[in-house]
């Protein structure tokens, strides 16, 4: 800066006065030689850095092209994939419900069916028991009957079968049978001095 001329005037009331000559362009050199410094010290490291960098990129618009295209014609075709999906498990639940609903009728009215037949022998039993006659005649008189006609249920009577065990027995305490005979001690105070 050498066209600067700075000026001391003694009066304590005229402030400095700075006259300027006339602006130059000045010389790049200064900021072309810190470049060149720069270069030399970190040159290899902005190469790498420069060349990932362009890399990166290069395969980010890669992957963002692929996208567009992709993604009009995937659009097309999931939404008519997805309609005839939709459709197809909408008619899949369709016949699973009339299934549904044809064996819930079927079993209603074998259910009605199975009703019939507990009146009618309830009935006959009725009828029997007014004639004097014992419940397991009126039982068997129903069996023969119903050998007779097709039913889809039949009763039949208990059998007097001997148990396994007897009737007393009890498998916590070991009585009534078994080879394992085990008795809790007596209870009460203990017995000593």
């Amino acid at each position: 800066m050498d066209d600067v001329e700075i000026t001391d005037v003694d009066d304590e009331n005229t402030p400095y006065q700075v006259h300027r000559g006339p602006l130059k362009n000045q010389d790049l050199s200064s900021v072309s030689l810190t470049v060149g410094e720069l270069l030399s010290q970190y040159g290899w490291h902005l190469l790498v850095v420069s060349v990932l960098v362009y890399l990166l990129i290069q395969h980010l618009m890669k992957r963002f092209r692929q996208r567009e295209q992709h993604a009009e014609p995937q659009t097309h075709q999931d939404v008519a994939s997805v309609v005839r999906n939709q459709e197809a498990m909408e008619a899949a639940r369709r016949r699973m419900q009339e299934e549904l609903d044809a064996k819930a009728a079927a079993f209603r009215e074998k259910q009605k069916q199975v009703e019939e037949e507990k009146r009618k022998q309830k009935i006959e039993m009725w009828d029997s028991m007014q004639q004097g006659k014992s419940y397991k005649g009126a039982q068997r008189a129903v069996q023969t009957s119903e050998e007779a006609g097709p039913s889809t249920t039949v009763l039949k009577p208990k059998t007097d079968k001997k148990p396994l065990r007897g009737s007393d027995y009890n498998p916590l305490t070991g009585e009534g049978g078994g080879s394992c005979s085990y008795r809790p001690g007596r209870r009460g105070p203990s017995s000593g001095g």
